[in-house]
């Protein structure tokens, strides 16, 4: 356990060193204001156009601004030679990669809790802010994409060799997971007989976390009936009392089974030399 304290307070120290994270802090923070421009136009309560178009905006801008922060930050690790002094310590690979996750999940919830809070302040000044429960919701569909995504950085860190690589796989991931799902999600489903389809589809919601943060958080929204038929079981236990805890149960597991197949990657690394 100090070992991943050790390790978290060293990646901690190196975001808040690093040019990337306040170029990212100041971007976030000018579309935090942006969504409160679209809101004051037209309040938001629930779900509507104006929230859902919000939404794909940040579905936009957090996955792709996390893979980079993670996934450069592993293999600056392994380019300017970081890793092979901390391998001589008596560090192991899960503690290292769950310190990493750590820090980085720390850089990256504090860049975000400072562009809400920017969009708090200045919606309180000038009387044009969100709705609270559509404010935390927006608030909680960020975190959950930053801590899903930074679990998917660590397995793209793991893999690549140097940031050329890793910029690569990260904008093919995004690409997939967040512009090209629709399309790809149809055409799955399509060459499926009819009874496989909603086994298939429960599947592939699970394995995009893009996806599923954003269904529960349309749902919790209000907006469950625009999903259609297809979801109708996904909306009853969203709605269920037990709900949230159910889904951040999946959550937790989605991260620790990301966290296992990075450890798995790093190790083969490392005993190859």
């Amino acid at each position: 356990m100090m070992n991943v304290y050790h390790v978290a307070r060293r990646e901690l120290k190196a975001g808040f060193r690093n040019p990337w994270a306040y170029s990212f802090m100041a971007l976030f923070s000018v579309f935090s204001l942006s969504l409160l421009l679209i809101n004051s136009q037209n309040v938001v309560q629930g779900y509507s156009g104006a929230t859902g178009t919000m939404l794909s905006l940040i579905l936009y801008l957090l996955p792709l601004m996390t893979l980079f922060l993670g996934s450069f930050s592993l293999t600056a690790e392994k380019e300017e030679g970081s890793w092979q002094l901390l391998s001589t310590y008596p560090l192991g690979t899960l503690s290292f990669l769950a310190g990493k996750y750590v820090g980085l999940a720390s850089v990256l919830l504090a860049i975000v809790a400072f562009g809400y809070g920017v969009m708090g302040v200045a919606g309180a000044l000038f009387g044009k802010g969100f709705e609270r429960n559509t404010y935390m919701l927006f608030f909680a569909f960020s975190v959950g994409l930053v801590l899903l995504f930074l679990a998917v950085a660590l397995i793209v860190g793991s893999l690549a060799k140097n940031r050329w690589q890793a910029l690569t796989i990260a904008v093919a991931i995004w690409f997939f997971a967040v512009i090209g799902w629709p399309t790809l999600l149809i055409a799955a489903l399509g060459l499926l007989p009819y009874l496989w389809a909603k086994p298939a589809l429960l599947i592939l919601t699970m394995c995009n976390p893009a996806e599923l943060v954003r269904l529960f958080v349309v749902v919790k929204l209000g907006g469950g009936s625009i999903l259609g038929p297809e979801y109708y079981r996904w909306i009853q236990w969203i709605d269920e009392p037990g709900g949230t805890l159910l889904f951040l149960a999946v959550c937790a597991v989605w991260v620790g089974l990301a966290m296992l197949g990075s450890y798995f990657i790093w190790e083969r690394g490392r005993t190859r030399g």
